[in-house]
């Protein structure tokens, strides 16, 4: 085992794990929003994530067709395709509340949970029917913007990328906003009072329905953003990439403590840097015998760890006191 090896490449391999945890944070705020209020985990989450990456890529490869991609400055066009992905995500995940889960939330638990999984093999399908008509071809490349792939040195052993710095800034800002919408607006009032007890909250004049249907905007809105983020960052896309980052921002927000927001952040974080580490020390130190592909065990090996002996996660779950 190189001694010297493991330590000249920890920095990078650190970057590299806070980059990937702060894709996963961002996934997760989604899941968590949801949960916070409704106490339901919105599988089909990954898929209204995946479905901001492909309205951004069609807006990138729309302005390259029109030869005017290359003349724009990267920051606008990054803003534009940001916020229609948000857009589009939103009013999807607000649709999918709308038809396939408010008819069941007076329900069992278990069947809007088969219902949301319904959903998610759904839209995978008719993601890949679109583009495949549309395109005759359902993986995608973004395009690449020369000033998001310049890459800054650091240090002599570490260098990032301007599209890294961009994941982790968008991170920080979301995190920041959606916590301060939750906890000091009078949107956020009306959502933490109809998580404590719906009923209630419909007698004191909060529109329940209103109020979940806004959380599911607003998570769309994160998993949107988090989509155009992911395909700026690594590229490829079809309308399978969303399940397995998906499941691990699941596994993120589970550890972190689902339904609290810092929780989903700190979550992704953890979730990242494990991965990073087992793909860049495994085969370091076991002299090739694991390598990289065994990186997923840590992720799903994590959750069930959480499960057993941390079933409230990191931070703890939201604590709803009801009199």
């Amino acid at each position: 085992m190189d001694v010297e090896l493991l330590i000249a490449i920890f920095p990078q391999v650190l970057l590299d794990g806070l980059i990937l945890g702060f894709m996963y944070a961002l996934i997760a705020l989604g899941y968590t929003m949801v949960y916070g209020v409704l106490e339901f985990i919105n599988f089909a989450h990954s898929e209204i994530f995946i479905f901001g990456a492909f309205v951004g890529v069609e807006i990138l490869l729309g302005l390259r067709s029109a030869g005017i991609l290359a003349g724009l400055h990267w920051l606008p066009v990054l803003v534009l395709v940001l916020l229609a992905g948000m857009a589009a995500s939103a009013l999807l995940a607000v649709s999918v509340e709308r038809i396939a889960y408010r008819p069941l939330r007076g329900a069992p638990r278990l069947i809007p949970l088969i219902s949301a999984i319904g959903v998610s093999f759904f839209l995978q399908d008719a993601i890949r029917l679109v583009e495949s008509v549309w395109r005759n071809a359902f993986n995608l490349v973004y395009p690449t913007m020369d000033a998001l792939n310049e890459r800054y040195e650091l240090t002599s052993t570490i260098d990032i990328s301007m599209k890294s710095f961009v994941v982790i800034a968008a991170a920080l800002l979301m995190l920041w906003g959606l916590h301060a919408l939750v906890n000091r607006t009078k949107v956020g009032t009306s959502m933490r009072a109809v998580a404590e007890d719906q009923a209630a909250a419909s007698l004191m004049g909060i529109n329940v329905n209103r109020v979940i249907s806004l959380t599911f905007l607003i998570g769309g809105a994160m998993g949107g953003a988090a989509g155009v983020l992911f395909g700026v960052q690594y590229g490829l896309i079809n309308p399978y990439t969303g399940f397995i980052p998906g499941l691990k921002a699941f596994t993120a927000a589970v550890l972190g403590g689902i339904g609290n927001i810092p929780g989903a952040m700190i979550g992704g974080l953890v979730l990242g840097l494990l991965e990073a580490f087992a793909a860049s020390y495994l085969s370091l130190l076991t002299g090739g015998a694991f390598g990289a592909e065994y990186k997923d065990i840590f992720a799903f090996s994590m959750l069930i760890l959480i499960l057993i002996f941390r079933p409230k996660g990191l931070l703890g779950e939201v604590v709803r006191e009801r009199a």
